[in-house]
């Protein structure tokens, strides 16, 4: 009788093993451009976004003084904690939409004075303000992060936008920086980026380019003069001809008209898989709506490249900097949760689009100074899912992970000969890579997404011969739909990758299907490069 059940246990295997041998990795080589110096990527490039939407302040950051849930001053520990280790480099709040709507006196002063008004944005459930501005900033210190303030031009004044920089920042005697000290705030802050408006095409105001140009001029003139060493970005452009944030016309009108005043230039873009009335689960999606989203995740790239373009006929010297202050993908809100709420799954899908889009990023370091993924907590490509007291770090945290050593360092510019991932009539390339050194050449990092969900790649890369040591990480899982979930965390993670191996003066590099990999290489005594021959 064990004789017969191990034969049919043995026919069960057989029958349930694929018919076919997993195909043998492609090969792909990363080319080094020789002679080539390219900027710096600024750690500004991994900042992060905290909008008065849903579960992303309250129940997200805030959880308020009384809490079970650990807390320092109101703000969470366990988030803090996992942010830190991370990187926030910037944290942009109060919006998004919620900022052309916020009155920021409503924030300060006891938390007993302050009045509660419906958040007419998102959902109208009632704002109570016990999260504003020195809560904010106190999060930002704790995080290690610089604010980022988005200010409100749609519905606000001069006066009032000019007043909130100068209780941020002013060290003299002046009104607002004597209000500030009454609130407990003896020193002014340092805020590096101001934006004066956001989406003033749509929820900032229904405002044509023309318009929006005279009116950041008017406020950030005062701005200007309220504050102190402010970075002053305009909101840039809405729907074009190409779909959200391809409009040509509103960046002409902008860099011609106030291009001067500019210290950054927003904007923004959302991977949608469908359209926007019917976006497609996080989670429950199949290898053709796998494809179409990365696909529209290397869009990003051709939107970055057409908005360069105009901004180099009035700013050759790239002095504005554009700021990608909203990316991510826009998933449907997953079943049970209140639509307004923004509240999706986080998948290896959305690693992949963050590996994908932050490599743009990199590579495009001479224009782009800043970006800020939407959002942080519990609201569309979130870093971080909360239920009550639990958290998880979702699969876009640990893509992030992977990139933190490009923070600061020298883009090598570079270019992949390689695969094309296809599916049915349509293709995208396979892989996407981004590659840095640091000052004096001694280490070099690599990072590489394959959108492939089937076949691996061999990705050979050159080394300098005296290279000492390689590492790799890699952030992948069995399924495209797989995502941590609060009784299994860590489903996906940062793991150390193993397939990597050194062949004469080259690293070869297996990049597996549906993956993001990191390659680290140090040489504590010369470069690591070796530029390609050709």
């Amino acid at each position: 009788m064990q004789l017969r059940l191990s034969i049919v246990c043995a026919a069960l295997v057989l029958l349930a093993a694929p018919s076919y041998a997993q195909p043998a990795p492609v090969p792909a080589r990363l080319v080094l451009l020789p002679d080539t110096t390219g900027p710096v990527i600024s750690r500004h490039i991994y900042g992060h976004f905290a909008e008065h939407l849903g579960r992303d302040i309250y129940d997200g950051f805030w959880v308020g003084e009384g809490s079970p849930i650990p807390n320092v001053r109101g703000i969470r520990t366990d988030i803090v904690d996992a942010l830190k280790t991370v990187g926030v480099p910037n944290l942009r709040w109060p919006g998004g939409c919620f900022a052309d709507d916020y009155r920021w006196k409503n924030g300060i002063g006891p938390k007993a004075d302050r009045p509660a008004v419906p958040n007419r944005w998102w959902g109208h459930v009632m704002e109570d303000n016990a999260f504003g501005t020195h809560e904010f900033m106190d999060l930002a210190d704790q995080l290690g992060a610089e604010a980022y303030i988005a200010g409100n031009l749609g519905s606000g004044s001069v006066q009032d936008m000019a007043d909130w920089a100068e209780y941020l920042t002013a060290s003299d005697k002046s009104p607002m920086a004597e209000l500030r000290r009454q609130n407990g705030r003896e020193e002014p802050w340092k805020i590096p980026f101001f934006g004066v408006g956001n989406e003033n095409w749509g929820c900032g105001g229904n405002m044509n380019a023309a318009y929006y140009a005279n009116e950041f001029k008017r406020y950030a003139t005062f701005v200007y003069r309220y504050g102190r060493g402010m970075k002053l970005v305009a909101a840039g452009p809405g729907a074009g001809y190409g779909g959200y944030g391809t409009d040509l016309e509103w960046t002409e009108t902008l860099m011609r008209e106030a291009g001067w005043m500019m210290g950054g230039y927003s904007l923004h873009y959302y991977t949608v898989t469908h359209n926007w009335s019917q976006k497609g689960s996080a989670t429950e999606f199949e290898e053709a709506d796998w494809f179409l989203t990365l696909k529209k995740a290397t869009w990003i790239d051709s939107v970055i490249v057409a908005h360069s373009r105009v901004m180099d006929r009035y700013d050759p010297e790239k002095r504005v900097g554009i700021f990608m202050d909203e990316w991510g993908t826009w998933h449907d809100a997953e079943p049970g949760t209140p639509g307004y709420a923004l509240y999706q799954q986080n998948s290896l899908r959305d690693a992949l689009v963050a590996a994908i889009s932050l490599n743009s990023f990199n590579n495009h370091a001479d224009r782009v100074r800043g970006a800020n993924l939407a959002q942080t907590i519990n609201v569309l490509q979130a870093m971080i899912l909360t239920e009550g007291g639990r958290m998880l770090k979702t699969p876009t945290y640990h893509a992030f992970d992977l990139f933190r050593p490009h923070w600061d360092q020298t883009l090598v510019p570079s270019r992949i000969e390689g695969p094309t991932y296809a599916f049915g009539d349509d293709s995208m390339p396979a892989l996407t890579a981004s590659v840095s050194r640091d000052s004096v050449g001694t280490s070099m990092h690599v990072t590489v997404s394959n959108a492939d969900p089937i076949r691996a790649v061999a990705l050979r890369i050159p080394l300098d011969p005296n290279s000492m040591y390689l590492q790799a990480f890699i952030v992948t899982a069995d399924r495209i739909q797989e995502h941590n979930t609060f009784d299994e965390p860590e489903r996906i993670s940062k793991q150390s990758w193993s397939q990597l191996k050194r062949e004469g003066d080259d690293a070869l590099l297996t990049v597996p299907p549906k993956s993001v990999v990191s390659l680290t290489v140090i040489n504590a005594r010369r470069s690591t490069l070796r530029p390609s021959s050709r």
